[in-house]
């Protein structure tokens, strides 16, 4: 309806539209600020796994006096010096990072076989695998010399590679180097160290291999928690080729400082915007996993939920022919890194998080509880159980250094009558059950298995994971806040 005004006693009719109802208020006192705020909030979760590719990174070149296409080879097992997301400390790591504007560069996998296999895979600069590595990957298993071209190369492919073209000129491999049955995690290492990398003007005669052992370091590829994460995202979004779904959010981002061509220096005004806006969406993030829809968990009167996070074509890329659902992929990317091209419906290794107890009530801080593994668990290599800081979704420090139990321990925990084990995490261990806990530090929980070669009984659903069950009335001593959201830990 027209909006009419009293001028001289005659009526005057209003346009319909073009201005604000009479009487409407700005509720922003700095407009500059409250956009910068928006625009960063929203551009940490649009580029989450773009960064974290950029954080680890830095994290291995700087932190570990590391070049392209060197190689991080673990001697041992991960702890909680390998501060990452949701990591494996029941095999070794072995990884690398490299840079194809140049020119492509060669991957040299050895075949599964007798002295192990790898598992893993080979992802771009926004984290979309473009090799899956291992029996159900690019080289199924036999091993070969792959063969990594970035957007920039033209070239012919030459005759012998398994060619794996990436869309950016940043790339890292990350594996698990999974030994085979009667070796142990020192030939599980020996074999790692079996993988080259190397340019491919290099071919004909290859440099040795230089490879890292930072077991025994702190490394901390987690990313920080203020306004240093958007000079992560300007050092990589400035450096690879915009993406036609991009170019909205570089449109953006531009009011924050980050242009192509131009030098990362936000004024103070912009910092603070940006250290809050990474704040609230750790903590949006936190709240989502919170309250994830029950469609989520993988059984109906289970409280587990899968890893892996997929899209609606079981892959990670989250883009559909109408849009691209940027929360579906920060949230999936929050809590995990390097992930599949494709979950397959029966995948090789599978992963589930217990999100509550068995009455369906939040894991807490402070509380110990139980969890009994049956003794036929459907899995054809083995099973772990590995706990993680909820606020981190990294290992937890703790003066036992224990992060995981798994089937290549059973002989050193207490069994059942009936072959299974009860395992217990807390902040202490039930007296003369040390062997079978896992020490949680006083951290909010997060408990994941892991079962390698999973069987059909797993997928078909025959067999389902007992829940955990508090075995305490213990208050935990945080807030109640805190044991919702845990605490703000910054690397």
């Amino acid at each position: 309806m027209a909006v009419h005004a009293q001028a001289g006693g005659l009526a005057v009719q209003e346009p319909l539209g073009g201005q604000p109802a009479p009487g409407s208020q700005r509720s922003v006192a700095d407009f500059d600020y409250q956009v910068k705020y928006q625009r960063a909030f929203e551009a940490v979760l649009w580029s989450l796994p773009l960064v974290q590719v950029q954080g680890g990174r830095m994290a291995t070149l700087g932190g570990l006096d590391m070049r392209d296409n060197d190689i991080v080879a673990m001697s041992g097992t991960a702890t909680p010096k390998f501060e990452t997301w949701t990591a494996n400390s029941s095999t070794p790591y072995v990884f690398a990072y490299s840079d194809l504007k140049n020119e492509p560069v060669v991957l040299e996998v050895p075949p599964a076989g007798p002295d192990g296999s790898l598992y893993g895979q080979v992802v771009d600069a926004w984290q979309m695998t473009i090799a899956d590595i291992g029996p159900s990957g690019i080289d199924a298993g036999k091993g070969g010399r792959l063969l990594l071209t970035g957007p920039d190369y033209n070239g012919p492919i030459p005759a012998g590679y398994l060619h794996a073209a990436s869309p950016t000129r940043r790339v890292v491999f990350a594996f698990r180097s999974v030994r085979a049955p009667g070796k142990s995690g020192a030939d599980a290492y020996a074999y790692s160290k079996r993988l080259k990398m190397y340019n491919l003007s290099q071919a004909a005669n290859p440099p040795r291999q230089r490879f890292v052992d930072p077991t025994e370091q702190r490394y901390s590829s987690l990313l920080p928690q203020d306004e240093r994460y958007f000079q992560l995202l300007h050092d990589t979004i400035t450096y690879e080729p915009v993406r036609p779904q991009d170019r909205h959010m570089l449109g953006l981002l531009a009011s924050l400082g980050i242009e192509r061509g131009k030098p990362y220096q936000p004024d103070e005004k912009t910092r603070k915007a940006m250290r809050q806006a990474v704040v609230d969406a750790w903590y949006y993030l936190q709240e989502r996993f919170d309250h994830l829809p029950r469609d989520k968990y993988y059984w109906t009167d289970r409280q587990y939920v899968p890893l892996l996070l997929p899209d609606a074509n079981r892959s990670f890329s989250f883009e559909y022919p109408d849009r691209v659902d940027v929360d579906g992929r920060a949230l999936a990317f929050f809590w995990c890194t390097l992930v599949p091209k494709r979950v397959p419906e029966r995948p090789a290794a599978y992963y589930l998080l217990a999100m509550a107890d068995k009455q369906g009530r939040a894991l807490e801080a402070g509380r110990t509880y139980k969890v009994t593994v049956p003794a036929d668990m459907p899995v054809r290599q083995f099973w772990a159980l590995t706990l993680y800081d909820r606020a981190t979704m990294a290992f937890i420090y703790t003066r036992e250094n224990r992060t995981t139990l798994d089937s290549y321990g059973l002989e050193r925990m207490k069994k059942n009558a009936d072959g299974s084990v009860t395992l217990y995490v807390g902040p202490q261990a039930p007296q003369g059950l040390e062997s079978n806990w896992i020490p949680s530090g006083g951290k909010r929980p997060l408990p994941a298995f892991r079962f390698y070669g999973a069987t059909d009984e797993l997928f078909d659903k025959r067999f389902k994971m007992p829940d955990f069950e508090p075995v305490d009335e213990q208050t935990a001593s945080t807030s109640k806040a805190g044991l919702a959201m845990g605490s703000l830990l910054l690397p």
